[in-house]
């Protein structure tokens, strides 16, 4: 029996955690295992999460001098950043403070998280926290580079959606795994590099929507639950939707960066220089306010490495969210020409830059 009493597969690490998460009980192990056939792992894989309330206190919790590090541009309804990040003990840690009061502590080396969250919130709000922002944070501390979006499976090949909030990534990806594709992550796509070959691991089982995309995508915007009652978005359980979610780490295709949307002739897909490629790539990585000039120079390296290997495409989706199906119909067209050694030219809505 594990110690700390939960252990999840996330992101190729092997998660343990002294309470269970919210929404991830279909990806728990019941002791620390190799990875899934046909996944690999990090150097050192285990993580340990302690939340608040814990059976064991909260002695642990990393104390000392403190140094700004970061302050969200992002402002709540009373003008309060909407995230404060300090420096601990000249880095050894990371310090989190969102504007309801939860904060998180990160081990420099990325094996550790505490959490705490004042009386008026619940396990489930911080849980949209941890499985989102805060374990892509600790990724970035591993030094793994990870892109903002999402990314389906297509057979035994994966492809990943990025582009700025309120993009489209997770609608897209939804919209695909409606039409049987497997849903790989959300919100934060892990990349590992492995014989010149960009893998992505698999996430959790569920997806974050906005209300709006709800609704695009099922009509009404009360068709799925929201995280919690303090939480504006919307859950959708690819178990309770009987949707697949994609266990195995699999070897990336392409990355579709999400444009504005647009009238006719939308949605097209347009093939982009590699210059324009590596500035989208860079602009779409997660994290990147914790980065020092060391770790961005190896993240550049890496994307350029990515570049030889994969495939970066613009997506403009039509600015009428009742032609998403024409927009997964095309993705899918292109995705699968690659397949068959087709560049994608050959439909009629994708054009050369």
């Amino acid at each position: 029996m594990i110690e700390q009493g939960f252990v999840y597969s996330i992101f190729g690490l092997n998660v343990r955690c002294n309470l269970g998460i919210p929404g991830i009980a279909s990806i728990r192990i019941l002791h620390a295992v190799s990875p899934v056939p046909g996944s690999f792992s990090f150097t050192d894989q285990n993580v340990q999460i302690y939340l608040s309330p814990s059976p064991h206190g909260f002695e642990s919790v990393p104390r000392g001098s403190e140094e700004p590090g970061y302050t969200s541009a992002y402002k709540d309804s009373s003008g309060e950043p909407a995230l404060r990040i300090w420096k601990i003990n000249g880095g050894q840690f990371l310090r989190l403070e969102y504007f309801d009061g939860t904060q998180f502590w990160l081990d420099r080396e990325g094996t550790s998280i505490w959490a705490t969250w004042p009386e008026n919130l619940t396990l489930e709000d911080t849980a949209t926290y941890l499985l989102g922002p805060v374990l892509g944070l600790l990724l970035r501390l591993r030094g793994v580079t990870c892109i903002h979006g999402s990314a389906v499976s297509f057979g035994d090949c994966a492809v990943a959606f990025a582009g700025p909030e309120g993009a489209g990534k997770s609608t897209t990806a939804a919209a695909l795994a409606r039409e049987g594709c497997a849903i790989v992550s959300d919100d934060v796509v892990a990349l590992q590099e492995v014989d010149g070959c960009f893998h992505i691991h698999p996430a959790y089982p569920y997806l974050c929507l906005w209300p709006e995309s709800v609704e695009a995508i099922y009509g009404n915007a009360d068709a799925l639950p929201r995280f919690s009652r303090n939480f504006e978005k919307r859950c959708l359980s690819l178990e309770k939707q009987n949707l697949r979610f994609e266990a195995r780490s699999l070897p990336l295709r392409v990355i579709y960066v999400l444009g504005e949307r647009r009238p006719d002739p939308a949605p097209i897909i347009e093939t982009i220089s590699a210059q324009k490629s590596i500035l989208a790539l860079v602009a779409n990585t997660f994290a990147t306010n914790i980065l020092d000039s060391a770790m961005r120079a190896k993240e550049f390296e890496s994307l350029g490495r990515l570049l030889r290997h994969v495939r970066v495409r613009e997506v403009f989706a039509h600015e009428d969210p009742g032609r998403l199906a024409d927009l997964c119909r095309l993705i899918r067209e292109d995705a699968e020409g690659m397949d068959a050694g087709i560049s994608g030219l050959h439909d009629a809505g994708v054009a050369n830059e």
